[in-house]
C-alpha cells in the first residue's frame, strides 16, 4: 500500500522528518537518547547529532539531557519538543488524508484524475 512520508524544510540546515520524529517519540518513551537510538537501530552519536541539529535549527532545545550521575543521564523532550512532534504527526494525518485518493489511483495504476 502507499503512503505518505513528509519532509519539512524550515531552512538550508534545519529539516524534519520522519526519522528525526521517530527518534524524538523514542526519547519521550525511553528517557534515554542511547536507549531510543538503540530501540530504532541508531547509533548513539548518530541521534545526539541529530538532536543538536534540531536543537541548533530551532535555536532552542527539543530534547532536555541530563547528564551521569548515580543512576546514569537521562533525556527528555523539552515542551517544545513535544509539541513540534504533535505538530509534525497532525501535518502528517492531515496531509494523508488529503492525498488518500490519490496515492489509493497511483498505487492500483489507474492514475486518472
Amino acid at each position: 500500500m502507499a503512503h505518505l512520508s513528509i519532509r519539512i524544510d524550515l531552512g538550508p540546515e534545519n529539516r524534519v522528518g520522519p526519522g528525526k520524529i521517530q527518534l524524538l517519540e523514542m526519547i519521550a518513551e525511553h528517557g534515554s537518547i542511547s536507549a531510543a537510538g538503540r530501540a530504532i537501530g541508531m547509533s548513539y552519536r548518530r541521534a545526539w547529532m541529530l538532536i543538536e541539529a534540531l536543537n541548533t535549527g530551532f535555536g532552542q532545545p527539543v530534547v532536555a539531557a541530563q547528564i551521569g550521575g548515580k543512576s546514569g543521564g537521562g533525556a527528555k523532550l523539552t515542551a517544545f519538543g513535544a509539541e513540534l512532534v504533535q505538530h509534525y504527526r497532525a501535518i502528517e494525518r492531515a496531509a494523508a488524508e488529503a492525498a488518500a485518493p490519490f496515492l489509493s489511483r497511483i498505487a492500483s495504476g489507474t492514475g486518472d484524475s
